[in-house]
């Protein structure tokens, strides 16, 4: 279903969305993590410029991110912009005030165990807009990450290009006049409590987030749970369906000895597929449910 739902929009293993389906690669495969900046779609289907107005404060819902974005509800652009707007999600829940890090300071996110998202890094790029005149860095960590690739560093001063050569996306100037930093990725191979060390001599976290973590299916999670709860940091983890969300919480709980200080809830920016080429979205599983410590 997920092949002819990107056949049919003609962007099917093209640019950003060659993981976007099985038939893509695989990122074990994949030697070289070369950051893919091509929508591959005209610039009406996709957030390829700055937004032309302030993003309203919450945006609650894909029709509150298509709208402030001026996107038609057809394109298929949240297929894999739940990654980013999954964080920003995250961050209205930790209650964090991201106005106090206006340039002069950097919000520090610790996002583990990505994989499909190191083969889509440009999509981060639509954190600019979402905070704007807010530096973000962001340490992904987990397993998956290439050995080739650890410690590498990927900053990000622009949104991916549509398919118009004459389009202002593609100009040298098309990101100056958005007041904020780039969006800043570094990338680490290893389990989050193996690692921690090293990325804390850089970057000490406000928010750590683990989606799509499948708390209960990976006995490695808890020794890793067991290093937040000694830490104090904010935590919030997703999964893909309800039942496994129940599941993880238990696990979490029983490792902490607390209930979940974020109760279980559905993302309203989990991934969505369209259904038979409609405006009409039905959720897939990646990022269904958000639940923290």
């Amino acid at each position: 279903m997920r092949c002819l739902f990107l056949e049919s929009m003609k962007v099917h293993l093209k640019g950003l969305w060659k993981s976007g389906c099985m038939c893509g690669p695989d990122i074990a495969s994949v030697k070289d993590l070369s950051i893919t900046t091509e929508w591959n779609m005209e610039s009406s289907l996709c957030p390829c410029t700055e937004p032309e107005n302030p993003v309203p404060a919450p945006l609650a819902s894909w029709e509150d991110y298509f709208q402030w974005r001026s996107l038609p509800l057809h394109s298929p652009v949240a297929v894999l912009l739940h990654w980013p707007l999954t964080l920003y999600h995250c961050l209205q829940l930790s209650r964090i005030q991201t106005s106090r890090y206006d340039g002069h300071d950097t919000l520090h996110i610790h996002y583990l165990g990505p994989e499909k998202e190191l083969l889509q890094l440009a999509v981060f790029a639509e954190l600019r807009a979402l905070f704007p005149g807010v530096h973000l860095r962001i340490e992904l960590v987990g397993p998956a990450v290439p050995r080739s690739r650890d410690g590498e560093v990927v900053n990000i001063s622009s949104y991916p290009n549509c398919s118009g050569e004459s389009c202002h996306c593609r100009s040298s100037i098309a990101s100056e006049n958005l007041n904020c930093s780039e969006v800043t990725l570094k990338i680490w191979k290893g389990l989050y409590h193996e690692r921690y060390g090293d990325i804390v001599k850089d970057s000490n976290p406000h928010l750590i987030l683990a989606p799509n973590a499948g708390v209960a299916a990976y006995p490695s999670w808890m020794p890793t749970i067991e290093m937040i709860r000694g830490i104090g940091v904010p935590a919030i983890f997703t999964d893909f369906c309800e039942e496994a969300a129940h599941l993880a919480s238990c696990c979490i709980s029983s490792i902490t000895g607390q209930p979940l200080g974020l109760p279980i809830q559905v993302n309203p920016f989990r991934q969505p597929i369209a259904e038979n080429n409609s405006a009409l979205y039905i959720p897939c599983y990646s990022n269904g449910f958000v639940f923290g410590m």
